[in-house]
């Protein structure tokens, strides 16, 4: 049986597998950091996730279904989870770097259609896998191999957690501190790699040591400015999210455990997501074998 949310924030263990997700993002983006950045805001992780799913959901015999512009707009607007200019620079992005195709024949037809290139099929099949093997970590279980030995299941896995995490709003809009990263530009990333860092046999009540913090090269490695990086940290340091242990340097920082079980209780939604449509597509794999 599948993970509930509310299970997932009373295991003692999720932090943990948060914290490896986070170590599998890290390769990700290490893997293929523009490809990697898609998911690296909430924004775009709800874009990249929709987009996905509509094309796994295409039926031929059904023109207006599939990858398309006016239906990708349509089901983002539809939640305001980003405009319809947004959507279409999204798409457009993603052609330029030749993280989709249109679909052959398709070229000059109306409505287009799109479909992924090989290097993004590989990037959300790491995605869930990686999601899968942190639930493993939970329970022992082998969720993670199952999808390995059976990679057909994620036509019916991921297009499933795509369409229950953008209808659900304590997914789709996440608490104020978590928001103030993710609906930022790489701001998934940076706190990916907080939430890696952090030190968890820490005896302070109420702060988990992260290290030494170079803002300058966190920046470069993210691609993103050193600006916009300062301004983030200083709004997170306004609200109590992070700080720094040795003011005015500013070198070593802090995370408040308080936005740890914040966090922790938004990706536990997600994670319940996975686990549900994983064990449903599960049955439905191992009904028709019989």
């Amino acid at each position: 049986m599948a993970f509930t949310a509310e299970q997932l924030v009373g295991n003692s263990s999720f932090l943990m597998s948060i914290r490896f997700l986070a170590g599998q993002m890290r390769g990700m983006f290490d893997a293929g950091p523009r490809l990697a950045r898609l998911l690296a805001s909430h924004q775009r992780w709800l874009l990249t996730q929709t987009a996905y799913a509509l094309n796994l959901e295409y039926e031929p015999r059904d023109p207006t279904s599939g990858f398309t512009a006016v239906r990708l707009t349509g089901r983002i607007t539809a939640h305001k989870v980003a405009s319809r200019n947004t959507v279409l620079a999204f798409i457009e992005e993603l052609y330029t770097y030749r993280f989709i195709t249109h679909t052959p024949g398709d070229e000059r037809r109306r409505p287009r259609h799109f479909e992924p290139a090989d290097v993004s099929h590989q990037g959300m099949f790491a995605w869930l896998f990686s999601n899968l093997a942190a639930l493993d970590l939970l329970d022992g279980g082998q969720r993670a191999a199952f999808l390995q030995a059976n990679p057909s299941l994620m036509r019916l896995i991921q297009p499933r957690i795509a369409r229950h995490c953008i209808e659900d709003a304590a997914w789709r809009e996440p608490p104020e501190q978590v928001a103030l990263f993710l609906w930022t530009e790489a701001g998934g990333l940076v706190v990916d790699n907080f939430i890696a860092r952090m030190d968890m046999e820490s005896s302070e009540p109420e702060r988990l040591s992260v290290g030494r913090v170079e803002t300058r090269a966190l920046a470069a490695d993210f691609m993103m400015s050193r600006t916009h990086l300062q301004r983030l940290l200083a709004k997170a340091a306004q609200r109590g999210c992070v700080g720094w242990q040795d003011e005015p340097r500013k070198t070593h920082l802090w995370i408040s455990r308080n936005f740890v079980e914040e966090y922790c209780a938004w990706q536990a939604v997600k994670f319940a997501y996975v686990d549900e449509a994983f064990e449903w597509a599960k049955a439905q794999i191992e009904e028709m074998a019989i």
